[in-house]
């Protein structure tokens, strides 16, 4: 057999990939258990093999021209590789309802909520107008997601355009809905101000700082309230921190309507390393 230099003419390196040995265990059992299910358990390479291969692609956003070439895999088998674990991992995500019922299960009162864009690269048709945040000034899709209060991250909703506001993702979601069947209250910033429009204003479920306005200044009771509230909020911030890890999430340049999958399979991918 010809070695990888000599059959795609350029020079290959190693490097290391900075994820556990659990994880890869993990990912090699449920890609093992669904070749067995679907009665194809051939592959050209194992499946800690193949696990390797896409996680380097996920954590360091690596080419998948240039990890076939390097590892003699055609680009197509390998991106269809990708694609298949992608799909196996996403699955173990969890929904909104159980992963809510978890956290009351084990004593939780609250949870927190953010939203977050993860840059696109910019692509031509009108369709991709919608994509373009002006708040970020640039293009991306938007997600929304759960942490517990030591920043776990816990649900991520489904991929959005990047012109979405904060409440209209929650409210497509039921997000106060699902939190009223929980029995648990939710801190957010000021992007989720009037999302939970009860008439009981007295005890919402969501609870979001002090705005200002031009006609209204925060008074410093409301300015200290607004600093405790970030205060508890910064969890949140340490779980995307935490999933944007993996370079992939650097600038997406897979197809939006695959972005889901991938997202929620780095939040299952992204629990299993926070936990080793």
């Amino acid at each position: 057999m010809k070695k990888n230099n000599e059959t795609t003419g350029f020079p290959v390196y190693q490097c290391l990939l900075p994820v556990s040995r659990q994880t890869v265990v993990f990912c090699a059992g449920l890609l093992t258990r669904h070749l067995r299910q679907i009665k194809s358990p051939f592959r050209s390479r194992p499946a800690r093999k193949i696990v390797t291969l896409v996680l380097a692609i996920l954590r360091h956003d690596q080419r998948i021209f240039d990890m076939a070439g390097g590892n003699d895999i055609g680009e197509t088998t390998l991106r269809r590789w990708r694609d298949e674990l992608l799909a196996l991992l996403a699955a173990q995500a969890p929904r909104l309802d159980r992963a809510l019922r978890k956290v009351a299960r084990r004593g939780g009162e609250v949870v927190l909520i953010d939203g977050t864009l993860v840059a696109t690269v910019r692509r031509t048709g009108g369709d991709n107008r919608l994509n373009y945040s002006g708040k970020h000034r640039r293009h991306g899709l938007h997600f929304l997601a759960l942490t517990d209060e030591k920043g776990r991250l816990l649900w991520i909703s489904a991929a959005r355009p990047g012109a979405t506001h904060d409440v209209t993702a929650a409210r497509r979601d039921n997000v106060v809905r699902h939190l009223r069947e929980a029995g648990l209250g939710a801190l957010a910033d000021l992007g989720f101000v009037g999302l939970d429009t009860t008439p009981d204003s007295d005890d919402p479920v969501v609870i979001t700082g002090f705005k200002a306005t031009r006609a209204a200044k925060l008074n410093p009771a409301q300015k200290q309230a607004n600093q405790v509230l970030a205060a508890a909020r910064a969890p949140v911030e340490h779980g995307f921190a935490n999933l944007k890890c993996w370079r992939i999430l650097t600038k997406l340049r897979t197809n939006p309507a695959r972005a889901t999958h991938l997202l929620r399979a780095l939040l299952v991918l992204t629990n299993r390393e926070i936990r080793r």
